[in-house]
C-alpha cells in the first residue's frame, strides 16, 4: 500500500470503515441473547444494569486481539491453531464450537419464527423453513463485497431496543444509580445471572468471526496483504480495528443495555419476573407498554435473528474448513469452497431441523451456553499466547495494555465457568 492507497483508506467515510467489529457486536445480540438479557432484567430488575459497562472493555481487549490474529497473520484463528497447537486441541475446540452453534442457530431461528407468529400469525415450523433458507440463499448466492453491507445494514434493527425505551416511562434517575451503585449479591440465583449475562456476552463464535472476516476483507481488496507480509499497510488498518472494534462492542452491549432495562421498568416493575425467551418477553410487553413497544421489540428479533444466524453458522464453517486446509470464504463461488459451503449449509438446516424435534429449546439454549463458556476459556489462552508470539505475529505482537487487557478477560470467564459449575452442584 503506497501512500496514496493509504491517504485513501484514511479518508474512506466513517460507515464504510464499520465492518467486521460493528458485524460482530451486533451479532452478540442474537434473539437467544435477547432472551437471557430479558430474563436477567425481569428477574433482577436494575441489579444486573453494571454488568454490560463491566464487560464491555473486556469484549474490546478480547476481540481487537482476535481481529488483529486475522489481519496480521491472513489466516483465521483454526487455521493459526492448527498450525502452532497439538491436533487434539484444535479437534475438541472446533467439534464443541459446532454443536454450541448449531444449537444457537436452531434456537435463534425458533425465536425469528415465534416472533414473526406473534405479528402476523401463522405457522412457525414454515417460518422457520423461510429464516432458514432465507439465509442461506443470501450467504451462498450473493458475493461477499454486496453481502456485508447487508450484513451491516441489519445491525440498524437493534435501534428498536433503543427506541422500546423511549416508548415506556423510565425513571432514569433511578437508572443511573442503580448502574453506578449496583447491589451486588452472592446469592446462588444471582451468580447464575451473571454467568449467563458473561456467557452470553463473550462467545467463542465471535473470535472466529471477526477474525476470519478480517481476512476476507484483507483479500477482497486489490494491494492488500496480510500485516506480517506488508507492514507499511498497519498504521491505516490497525487504526481501523481498534475503532470498528470499539464502536461494534459499544453497540452490542449498549443494546444489551437497554434490552435489560425494557424488561426491567415493563416486567419485573410489573411482578413478571420469569421470562423464559425472547417472544415471550415481547408478548408480556403488549399488555403493559403498548402495541408499538411490542412490534418494536418483535421486529428487532427477527432482525437481529437474519444477521445472527449467518454469523453463527459462518463462523462454524470459517473453523471446520480451516482445520481441514479446505478453501474459505463468503469471497469465493461456492464451487471453490465447496467444504467450507457445505458445513454452512449442514449447520443452517441442522438448526432448522431441531425446531421440529421434542427437544427443549431453553434447555438447549442453556447447554449451548454451557459448552460455550467451557471452551471459550482455553480460545482465549490460546489467542492471547498466539498474539505474544513474535513467530505467529511478527512485529506486530499485541502490546502490554492489550495484552492485560485480554488476560484479565480470559481470567474472568474462567472464573465465571467455575462459578457456573459450583452454583449447579448448590
Amino acid at each position: 500500500m503506497d501512500e496514496e492507497e493509504k491517504s485513501a483508506l484514511l479518508k474512506t467515510p466513517f460507515w464504510k470503515k464499520l465492518g467486521p467489529g460493528l458485524i460482530t457486536g451486533a451479532a452478540d445480540d442474537d434473539p437467544s441473547g435477547i432472551a437471557t438479557y430479558s430474563q436477567v432484567g425481569a428477574g433482577f430488575g436494575y441489579a444486573m444494569l453494571w454488568t454490560t459497562f463491566f464487560t464491555f472493555p473486556l469484549m474490546v481487549g478480547i476481540q481487537v486481539v482476535s481481529a488483529r490474529i486475522g489481519r496480521v497473520t491472513g489466516y483465521g484463528l483454526a487455521a493459526n491453531i492448527r498450525t502452532h497447537y497439538p491436533p487434539w486441541l484444535l479437534r475438541g475446540i472446533i467439534s464443541l464450537l459446532l454443536v454450541a452453534n448449531t444449537i444457537n442457530i436452531a434456537a435463534d431461528i425458533g425465536a425469528m419464527a415465534a416472533a414473526l407468529k406473534l405479528l402476523i400469525g401463522g405457522s412457525p415450523h414454515l417460518y422457520a423453513v423461510v429464516f432458514g433458507v432465507l439465509s442461506l440463499v443470501l450467504q451462498v448466492f450473493i458475493p461477499f463485497p454486496r453481502y456485508a453491507p447487508i450484513l451491516k445494514m441489519l445491525t440498524l434493527s437493534l435501534f428498536a431496543y433503543v427506541a422500546t425505551v423511549f416508548i415506556v416511562q423510565v425513571p432514569w434517575g433511578e437508572v443511573l444509580r442503580h448502574t453506578v451503585m449496583p447491589s451486588i449479591s452472592f446469592k446462588t440465583e444471582y451468580v447464575v445471572a451473571v454467568v449467563a449475562v458473561f456467557g452470553t456476552t463473550i462467545s467463542p463464535y465471535l473470535f472466529f468471526w471477526q477474525a476470519s472476516q478480517e481476512v476476507e476483507e484483507q483479500r477482497a481488496v486489490d494491494g492488500d496483504e496480510p500485516l506480517k507480509e506488508a507492514p507499511q499497510q498497519a498504521s491505516a488498518h490497525l487504526r481501523r480495528i481498534k475503532i470498528d472494534t470499539y464502536i461494534g462492542m459499544g453497540f452490542s452491549n449498549l443494546i444489551a443495555f437497554f434490552i435489560m432495562l425494557t424488561a426491567t421498568v415493563t416486567l419485573h416493575l410489573h411482578g413478571i419476573t420469569d421470562i423464559q425467551s425472547s417472544e415471550q418477553a415481547a408478548e408480556a410487553l403488549r399488555p403493559i407498554a403498548g402495541e408499538y413497544a411490542f412490534l418494536l421489540f418483535s421486529a428487532g428479533i427477527i432482525g437481529t435473528g437474519m444477521l445472527a444466524v449467518p454469523v453463527l453458522a459462518g463462523s462454524a464453517a470459517y473453523a471446520v474448513a480451516e482445520s481441514f486446509r479446505w478453501n474459505i470464504g463468503l469471497g469465493r463461488a461456492p464451487l471453490d469452497a465447496q467444504g467450507f459451503y457445505l458445513i454452512l449449509i449442514v449447520a443452517t438446516l441442522l438448526g432448522v431441523a431441531l425446531n421440529f424435534t421434542s427437544i427443549d429449546p431453553i434447555k438447549a439454549l442453556f447447554w449451548s451456553a454451557v459448552i460455550n463458556g467451557v471452551i471459550a476459556v482455553p480460545i482465549m489462552a490460546v489467542m492471547m499466547l498466539l498474539a505474544a508470539r513474535p513467530d505467529v505475529m511478527g512485529q506486530f505482537v499485541v502490546s502490554t495494555r492489550l495484552r492485560v487487557l485480554g488476560w484479565i478477560a480470559t481470567c474472568v470467564m474462567a472464573l465465571a465457568v467455575v462459578g457456573m459449575g459450583i452454583t449447579s452442584l448448590l
